[in-house]
């Protein structure tokens, strides 16, 4: 007989998740995650996702699950599943919210499996709002704010949103680290931001590659003077972005290439 087709998973703890399992979460909102793109089993960043929930967890519980749980559960999904997945893995409290947890309270994590995506081909245009996100460092749930602003860009006739602070600094996106280009260097904005995976990523390459870098305050006034803008996530490495608000963002080809070329010189591993 023919093996058994493979499919996408909702695990906790490495077993596959029961109704009563998941109906706690299913209002919650004090929980923290990280997403990546699985292909062939293997994984670019991995020890950056790690490094990413463990600090999370210290930061959210005083806590957090050891390595080897982490890749267990990791492990055990994708090896349930097709070889190119998208994965979330998102860790929390059976403690829930609204509560004082006791820090002995083991932490769960919650693994779940879907189709591999590569983001939108692009260009985009962003809408340039002024929101903060409550702990800026941290990719958590619950964040009603950036659907709303995704809606409310769109129904203005773009296709997202850009974030802004209260000192006018351009800091990320909806789900999305945003990077500039001068023509010659690769600009990160400076601003209290989530650091993600594939930003991080790119930045250790383009750092091997000799690409110069800088981090720079980006402001309105400063979008004129940049040669180029995308913005990337754990779907891809650089989506193209032609207008930011009212300003035109000029096509940088070279600049995209040079951030999927970075991507790509990362070596997947096996979790």
């Amino acid at each position: 007989m023919p093996a058994p087709a493979l499919s996408f998973v909702t695990q906790r703890n490495g077993q596959a998740a029961t109704a009563a399992d998941l109906a706690p979460l299913a209002l919650a909102g004090y929980a923290h995650f990280t997403a990546m793109q699985v292909r062939s089993g293997q994984v670019r960043g991995l020890d950056l996702h790690r490094a990413r929930l463990r600090a999370a967890s210290l930061e959210m519980f005083g806590q957090a699950l050891p390595d080897a749980v982490i890749l267990n559960a990791l492990r055990t999904a994708i090896q349930a599943g097709p070889a190119d997945v998208s994965l979330v893995a998102t860790v929390y409290s059976p403690a829930g919210e609204f509560t004082v947890a006791d820090r002995h309270t083991p932490l769960d994590v919650l693994v779940r499996t879907g189709p591999p995506s590569s983001g939108p081909a692009g260009p985009l245009s962003l809408a340039v709002v002024e929101h903060e996100r409550m702990l800026p460092s941290v990719k958590h749930v619950g964040e009603v704010a950036k659907t709303y602003l995704l809606r409310q860009a769109a129904a203005q006739g773009f296709d997202d949103a850009a974030f802004m602070d209260r000192h006018g600094r351009m800091s990320e996106a909806s789900i999305w680290n945003l990077a500039f280009w001068d023509g010659r260097a690769v600009v990160w904005p400076d601003a209290a931001m989530l650091t993600g995976t594939t930003m991080g990523i790119v930045q250790r390459q383009l750092e091997k590659m000799g690409v110069p870098q800088r981090v720079q305050t980006i402001t309105r006034d400063t979008l004129p003077t940049l040669a180029g803008a995308a913005v990337m996530n754990s779907w891809t490495p650089g989506v193209a972005v032609n207008r930011i608000g009212d300003t035109a963002m000029p096509e940088a080809p070279p600049f995209m290439a040079l951030l999927h070329a970075a991507y790509l010189a990362e070596e997947p591993v096996l979790p």
